[in-house]
């Protein structure tokens, strides 16, 4: 076995901080995956008429709305916060936090508000069912979104001291 002479200097002692980085990955992806989402379907109305088994139904893509619009913002500027936190400081990609909650807050101001789904209730005719529903384009942007801030929130933490 070979030995290697001990470590001098400022890094003696310290191991390398791995798995920093990972975190800032996972803000990119998310802030990516954000993004993506923001293009789907988020809401939609369908009336179905139980007798032929048919329905009609009317989306709702996210970038078509406000809350769409500002999520796609946050998700652009969290994936650019990743980035920055990979090539640069890793902290920052803590600063995503930001965009990540904004885009977090614009998801619910979009159930909640008038111009969203808030209005609407659903009418059971017997025959004829009108509901509003949510589409898995919003679940799947509340998930980027809350990822966001899981993982830009853990960038900023320290790792546990060795031994």
């Amino acid at each position: 076995m070979a030995s290697y002479p001990p470590r001098s200097g400022p890094a003696a002692g310290r191991l390398p901080q791995r798995g920093r980085a990972g975190y800032a990955v996972a803000v990119v992806v998310a802030g990516l995956a954000l993004a993506f989402c923001v293009f789907l379907p988020w809401a939609g109305i369908e009336a179905r008429i139980e007798a032929l088994g048919r329905g009609v139904s009317h989306d709702v893509r996210g970038i078509d709305t406000t809350a769409g619009l500002y999520s796609l913002v946050a998700a652009l500027a969290a994936t650019a916060l990743g980035i920055t936190g990979l090539v640069g400081r890793r902290l920052l990609a803590a600063l995503a936090v930001v965009p990540g909650g904004v885009s977090a807050v614009a998801l619910v101001l979009f159930v909640t508000s008038r111009s969203g789904l808030g209005d609407r209730v659903s009418v059971d005719l017997g025959l004829l069912r009108i509901e509003p529903m949510l589409r898995p384009g919003w679940f799947g942007a509340a998930a980027a979104a809350l990822t966001v801030l899981v993982c830009a929130a853990l960038s900023a933490t320290r790792p546990p001291p060795p031994g």
